[in-house]
């Protein structure tokens, strides 16, 4: 029953990745936001107008971000044609030589028996279900942009009744636990959300100069891509590479640049993650490389990119949900071992 009931679950997580992702999406921002409202509150501010003021704030902020990246992203869109050209001759390259890889098997392996029927082409078949998963991807990011901020400024303003009500849900006996776990949960799941947000900021800074120390084109919005990925553990380190060996594919030429670029970048990776990081976030999250892993990989799979962004709060309110539960102290103890 227990494998049936996960069972269930997963393919809710997999089919209703929209709504999930936005409900999780709210209950973070609303852990962020929340210390600023209880600031407004103990300033006599009702908690409904602290709420809409800190929702309507980080509209704002997106807004203005957006707003500045946009004619960066002008100007690259522009010059897109240079950038495009390089890739498709650096693909082509990558293509030969596949295809000569696949000449010299057919040769040693017997050929397959051509296809029969009327069936559908392997290329109608791919650009159909990229074009399928394309729509859920736009499906889901309509979800959030207009739901999100809705169920932020709810939680926010309904706190307490919702906090109350929680409790309710059950027994007496173990409201205490259930009290603590959640108060648990809350303070990690703040000091993680703070802590990236700064570290993500530092390594945008700190990328952007590299970059525009190296006479990169586009220092800034490279630099913004490579903070943004180093919010994936581990992995972010080297996707980072990509956006800025785009760039510096229509410019460079010569290995060695590509390796400064590549060594750079894990530089400030690097010194992000194991300085920086256990300052800043801290010691609460308090998960091992293993499970760290093991999560990116599961969540990457469920989500993809949004799952690779979620997996270390939820792989963490996981432990601590398991830490106050008795019968699962074990697996509590294996995440945080």
């Amino acid at each position: 029953m227990r494998i049936l009931a996960a069972a269930i679950i997963l393919l809710f997580f997999y089919y209703a990745a929209g709504v999930v992702i936005t409900v999780l999406l709210s209950i973070l921002l609303a852990y962020f936001l929340d210390p600023a409202v209880e600031l407004l509150e103990r300033m006599h501010v009702a908690r409904t107008v602290g709420a809409m003021a800190m929702v309507l704030l980080l509209i704002a902020v997106l807004i203005a971000v957006g707003y500045g990246l946009g004619t960066r992203t002008e100007d690259f869109a522009a010059n897109w044609p240079k950038y495009g050209a390089v890739l498709k001759q650096a693909a082509g390259a990558v293509e030969a030589k596949i295809k000569g890889i696949e000449g010299q098997v057919s040769e040693i392996a017997p050929e397959t028996a051509p296809q029969q029927g009327g069936g559908e082409r392997p290329e109608t078949a791919i650009v159909r279900t990229l074009l399928f998963r394309g729509i859920g991807s736009l499906y889901a990011l309509f979800l959030e942009i207009t739901f999100v901020p809705f169920l932020v400024f709810f939680m926010l303003a309904g706190k307490h009744e919702v906090w109350h009500g929680t409790l309710q849900l059950f027994p007496a006996s173990q409201r205490t636990r259930v009290k603590e776990t959640l108060e648990d949960l809350r303070d990690v799941l703040r000091d993680y959300l703070a802590g990236m947000t700064l570290l993500t900021l530092l390594v945008i800074a700190a990328s952007s100069l590299f970059f525009w120390i190296l006479g990169l084109d586009f220092p800034i919005i490279t630099g913004i891509a490579s903070g943004l990925l180093n919010m994936v553990p581990y992995i972010g380190a080297v996707l980072a590479w990509l956006p800025a060996f785009v760039i510096a594919l229509a410019k460079w030429k010569t290995f060695g640049q590509f390796a400064l670029i590549a060594g750079g970048l894990t530089a400030i990776h690097v010194l992000a993650l194991n300085l920086v990081a256990p300052q800043i976030v801290g010691r609460r999250v308090r998960l091992n490389a293993v499970a760290i892993t093991i999560a990116l990989l599961f969540w990457g799979w469920v989500w993809g990119g949004m799952g690779l962004l979620l997996a270390i709060p939820i792989t963490a309110a996981l432990r601590v949900i398991c830490e106050h539960t008795e019968s699962w102290r074990p697996i509590g103890r294996w995440l945080s071992a």
